[in-house]
C-alpha cells in the first residue's frame, strides 16, 4: 500500500526536529494531516524528534521536578521504605545499586522512581499476579501523588495524541493502535542522576547506548547529556528547552509498522554533576500480540518482525535489569529479540 507523505527534509547529523502540536487537533483535515505527517516523516527518518505546544502546562512540569527532588534528597533508609523490590508488581524506589549484569550498567550512578497505571488493588489482572499491572506505591512526601498522579495522565494522553498521529501517517484504520492502549503496561520513571566524585572525563557515558523496549518514549528533561546516534555514527547531543518533550521510537513500534519507524539507539553522558529527567514510556496492552500490521506488509517489505507478546517482552527486560525480579532465574536467556542494537538500560 502506498504510506502517505509529505515533503520533508531530510535531517543532517547536526538537527533534532522540532515539530508543533498546534493543529493536531485542527478542523482542518488538511492541516491535521501535514502535523501528522512531520511527526510519521521523523520517526521513519531519524527515530528522534522534539514537539513544541504539546498542552502540559509548564507549571505542573516544575511541580513534578520538584517534588521528585524532595523525595530523592530524603535518607536512604526512608527512601527504601519504598524499595521497588518489596512491590508485587514493579512500582516503586530503585537504588544506585539495582543494577544490571552487563558491563555499562556497572558504571551508571542514578536512582530512580518508577510508577505505571494506577489501577485499583481489586484489578483481576493484578490478583492474578500480573507484575505490570496494579495500584502503584506512593511515598508520603508532601504532594508527591496529587502532583505526579497528574502528570503521569497529562503525559499518557499525549503519548495517545502523538500515536493517533502516527496511525494517521501510517495509514491504518483509526484506533488501530490506541484500541490496544486502554490498559497498557506504560512506564513513567522519575530519574536522579548523580555523576561520580572520581568522574573527571564529563564525556564519560552514565547509561550506555540502548533502544527503548516499548512503542514510544516522551522525555522531559532539564540537565543536558542526552545524546542519540545518527545514521553516520555520530552521537547527536539534544538540546535542552524546557518548552518541549523529546520524543522516540521504541522496539514495539518499529516491529508493528514492520520497520518503517525507527527504534534509534541514545544515551546519557556524564555532563552534569546533578541530572533529572521524567521519561514516560508509551506501551501496548499486557496480551496485545505485536507484529507487523497487514496493511504495512507488501511484497517488497515482507514481514520481518517474530511476533511477540508486549506485556511478556517488557518483563523479560525488565527481569535482565533488575536484579530483585529474577528470583534465582540467573540461568535464563534476557537477550533482546531486537539483535544488533547497541542495548543498555532505559533513561
Amino acid at each position: 500500500m502506498n504510506i502517505k507523505t509529505s515533503s520533508f527534509t531530510p535531517y543532517d547529523d547536526g538537527t533534532l526536529p522540532l515539530i508543533s502540536l498546534s493543529d493536531l487537533s485542527s478542523e482542518d483535515p488538511v492541516k491535521q494531516q501535514a502535523v501528522a505527517d512531520q511527526i510519521g516523516q521523523a520517526a521513519r527518518q531519524f527515530g528522534f524528534f522534539r514537539i513544541c505546544d504539546h498542552g502540559i502546562n509548564p507549571v505542573l512540569i516544575e511541580a513534578a521536578y520538584a517534588v521528585a527532588a524532595l523525595f530523592f534528597a530524603q535518607p536512604e533508609r526512608h527512601k527504601m521504605r519504598h524499595y521497588i523490590g518489596n512491590s508485587s508488581n514493579h512500582r516503586g524506589y530503585v537504588p544506585f545499586s539495582e543494577k544490571g549484569d552487563y558491563a555499562d550498567e556497572k558504571n551508571r550512578s542514578y536512582e530512580a522512581f518508577d510508577l505505571g497505571l494506577d489501577l485499583p488493588a481489586d484489578d483481576p489482572d493484578y490478583l492474578a499476579g500480573n507484575r505490570l499491572l496494579g495500584p502503584n506505591v506512593w511515598p508520603d512526601s508532601p504532594g508527591f501523588a496529587q502532583i505526579i498522579g497528574t502528570y503521569y495522565q497529562q503525559i499518557a494522553r499525549l503519548g495517545q495524541r502523538v500515536t493517533g498521529a502516527l496511525e494517521q501517517h501510517l495509514g491504518l484504520p483509526q484506533g488501530a493502535m490506541l484500541a490496544q492502549m486502554d490498559k497498557p503496561v506504560s512506564q513513567l520513571r522519575l530519574l536522579h542522576y548523580l555523576r561520580d566524585d572520581e568522574t573527571t572525563d564529563h564525556k564519560s557515558v552514565n547509561m550506555g547506548a540502548h533502544t527503548d523496549y516499548e512503542c514510544l518514549t516522551l522525555l522531559h528533561t532539564r540537565n543536558p547529556g542526552l545524546q542519540v546516534l545518527a545514521t553516520s555514527g555520530k552521537w547527536i547531543d539534544v538540546p535542552v528547552d524546557h518548552s518541549v518533550f523529546v520524543v522516540n521510537i521504541g522496539d514495539m513500534l518499529e516491529a508493528w509498522s514492520n520497520g518503517i519507524l525507527r527504534s534509534t539507539p541514545h544515551r546519557v553522558l556524564n555532563s552534569s554533576a546533578e541530572r533529572f529527567s521524567m521519561p514516560y514510556f508509551v506501551a501496548a496492552n499486557y496480551d496485545t500480540m505485536i507484529e507487523p500490521f497487514p496493511q504495512l506488509i507488501s511484497e517488497s517489505r515482507p514481514s520481518g518482525y517474530t511476533p511477540f507478546k508486549a506485556g511478556e517482552h517488557l518483563e523479560t527486560m525488565l527481569m535482565r535489569d533488575f536484579p530483585y525480579l529474577r528470583d534465582g532465574q540467573s540461568d535464563t536467556n534476557f537477550s533482546n529479540p531486537f539483535e544488533g542494537r547497541l542495548q543498555g538500560d532505559q533513561h
